[in-house]
């Protein structure tokens, strides 16, 4: 008998695929019938993966073919498992309306110029004409307010659609909120992780921010309940990690980008920076001495294939320049300056790079030009 393969598909339109409403043929699951004489193969998908779903299908089908169609026929049934793609149960944050690029600064381990870098990369993009703010979230250890002159303000109350908003303190064209414009001088901040994620949280949501191209997250050193706390609380757009060239430095480093890589919370690494990168004297303006190691960061990232955004070198200007709160690269025409607007230049096209390859967090163009740059939605 030669079997007809329009009265197969009529009768697997009698039974449906374990846990699927629809049966066989209007569900999509058969996917080809090939007959030959009293042989029939089916094809079939499933989506339940177990091996006893699998065997009632086969059951299933040959039962059916053999009552309705010809009960001597030769069936073979291959089954297939597709089961359904579970959605990454990753860690992200609410958009704040206004924000477009939201950067967090991050660094293995202290000492190696996490905040330094940070002020320096903010007052250049507002230099290029961004429009930039500073979360300060390195809660036990706040320098920012410092390194911008302002550790004696406080934030002002601002009434925003019948809501009170704290009004960023602001300067050198920079907003910034810290928790060191809530405590005194001197003042040990002993809190817990929660106690602190709340300070961060009413930072963030309970601030005017306004209109921002970019928003740096100064992090505190290494990794833990903070980081989790703003990777929860704002959909950054990347992460930068700064290191020093020094092999204790760069383990830690290395550490800190793995975190941002891990599959939960999946932040894309803008890159690495080298600060502290040699020491050129004054008085032998030609000449570099590696103190800490030669260029461990830069070998860093290419063995992690993630950019490497440039050095900094030791310079005693730069330490001066943040401890009289006034950032080194407001200093013009030095090398200092064209260090700094080099390395910011390389952060926004990684930014651009980062808009174009993956989903962004709002849809944003950045053109960069040499030594200028603009923000266009």
């Amino acid at each position: 008998m030669k079997l007809n393969k329009q009265d197969i598909y009529k009768a697997l339109e009698r039974i449906s695929a374990p846990g699927e409403g629809k049966n066989m043929i209007e569900s999509g699951a058969v996917k080809n019938i090939v007959t030959f004489a009293d042989e029939v193969i089916v094809d079939i998908v499933i989506n339940n993966p177990t091996l006893q779903a699998k065997k009632k299908t086969e059951v299933e089908i040959m039962k059916t073919i053999h009552d309705l169609v010809y009960e001597k026929a030769k069936v073979t049934v291959n089954v297939k498992v597709e089961a359904p793609a579970q959605p990454k149960n990753e860690i992200k944050g609410k958009q704040i309306p206004g924000i477009q690029n939201i950067i967090a600064v991050a660094s293995g381990k202290g000492g190696v110029g996490k905040s330094t870098v940070t002020s320096n990369l903010a007052v250049t993009l507002a230099k290029m004409g961004f429009k930039v703010g500073i979360l300060d979230a390195d809660i036990y250890g706040p320098s920012i307010p410092i390194m911008f002159q302002v550790e004696n303000e406080k934030p002002l109350a601002v009434n925003i659609e019948g809501k009170s908003k704290m009004k960023p303190v602001e300067n050198y064209g920079v907003k910034i909120l810290s928790i060191g414009f809530f405590t005194q001088p001197g003042q040990a901040v002993v809190w817990r992780g929660p106690m602190a994620s709340k300070a961060l949280n009413q930072m963030i949501f309970d601030a005017h921010w306004g209109e921002l191209d970019f928003m740096l997250i100064d992090l505190p050193p290494g990794t833990g309940d903070i980081h989790l706390s703003i990777m929860q609380a704002l959909p950054l757009t990347g992460a930068v990690v700064v290191s020093t060239p020094q092999n204790v430095a760069l383990a830690d480093a290395k550490k800190g980008v793995a975190m941002f890589q891990q599959e939960s919370i999946n932040v894309p690494v803008l890159g690495i920076i080298e600060n502290m990168a040699y020491f050129t004297p004054d008085e032998l303006p030609e000449n570099k001495y590696y103190i800490f190691g030669k260029e461990g960061a830069k070998h860093l990232s290419e063995d992690l294939n993630v950019p490497f955004l440039g050095g900094i070198p030791l310079v005693q200007s730069i330490r001066e320049a943040g401890d009289l709160g006034r950032p080194a690269a407001m200093q013009s025409a030095t090398p200092l300056e064209a260090a700094f607007e080099k390395l910011t230049q390389n952060v926004v096209q990684e930014v651009v790079n980062r808009n174009t390859n993956l989903p962004p967090t709002e849809a944003i163009k950045i053109t960069t030009m040499a030594g200028c740059s603009a923000v266009k939605k």
